[in-house]
């Protein structure tokens, strides 16, 4: 049975709880004494950790600057589970708060790596944690799994309508992994969910001449146009990455940047 997390037993650490059952809710406060500077915005997933650790700490004010370098120290001297949960994964739990909302899902990618978390981590991680924690799990995955096993974990976020774990879902490991069933209906569930088409990794190689996903991508297109809906203006783009001669059916209403019709948000 999946426990949540305990309050860490550092003094004065953070005590935010990790219910399992609402991994969508992600409502860390921002630590007050963080830099309101501007966002680290490089792609997780693809910055090699010691790069990423660098962006990360220009950021942070001082007292985030030791508290993550702390972090990053326990758990490569502690990367094992010791008891019911390892020391590093309260520390996951913390960053928000420690590193500010805006830097946490980094923080959290450094801690994984450090800690050499391996795909059961990884998984009991995700499973355990906040949209959070899940996304930081999703965008560490190239970091440290090189092979498919983690699949299952892209998966269930691919399941979701939470976008922000549905972009991190589509990153690099997907388009490594997916086979191609599978990353088709990914490409067309951030066409229905509004998830920009620019955060599926390597777009343009893998819809490169997929007649397959063409076809859906009509398909698609057409059931919309048929119903008086707005077909998604990325569609235009990953058709024409499929066939460069390819055309969308003329829509019958506006064009949106998302797969709804403003009232149910739901396909007919």
């Amino acid at each position: 049975m999946t426990q949540p997390r305990i309050s860490p037993a550092t003094p004065g650490a953070d005590t935010e709880s990790h219910p399992p059952t609402n991994p969508r809710a992600d409502t860390e406060p921002r630590r007050d004494t963080v830099q309101q500077s501007r966002p680290v915005t490089t792609a997780l997933a693809l910055t090699p950790p010691a790069e990423l650790r660098g962006q990360v700490t220009a950021h942070l004010d001082a007292t985030g600057r030791g508290w993550l370098h702390r972090a990053l120290d326990e758990a490569a001297a502690h990367p094992g589970t010791h008891g019911p949960i390892s020391v590093w994964e309260l520390r996951i739990a913390e960053a928000g708060r420690r590193c500010g909302s805006e830097h946490a899902d980094a923080a959290r990618v450094l801690i994984l790596h450090a800690a050499g978390a391996d795909t059961d981590a990884l998984t009991r991680v995700y499973f355990q944690g906040t949209a959070a924690e899940r996304r930081a799990v999703l965008h560490a995955l190239p970091h440290l799994v090189p092979g498919p096993e983690a699949l299952p974990l892209v998966e269930d976020a691919l399941r979701t309508n939470d976008t922000s774990l549905l972009s991190a879902a589509v990153g690099p490991y997907a388009a490594r992994h997916l086979d191609a069933h599978q990353w088709r209906h990914a490409v067309l569930k951030c066409l229905f969910t509004g998830v920009p088409v620019d955060t599926v990794a390597e777009l343009d190689r893998r819809a490169r001449d997929d007649a397959e996903l063409a076809r859906m991508l009509g398909d698609y297109a057409a059931e919309r146009t048929a119903a008086g809906r707005p077909v998604p203006e990325d569609l235009d783009r990953v058709l024409t990455l499929t066939d460069p001669t390819a055309t969308t059916p003329a829509p019958h209403g506006p064009r949106g940047t998302d797969g709804t019709d403003g009232t149910d948000g739901k396909e007919s």
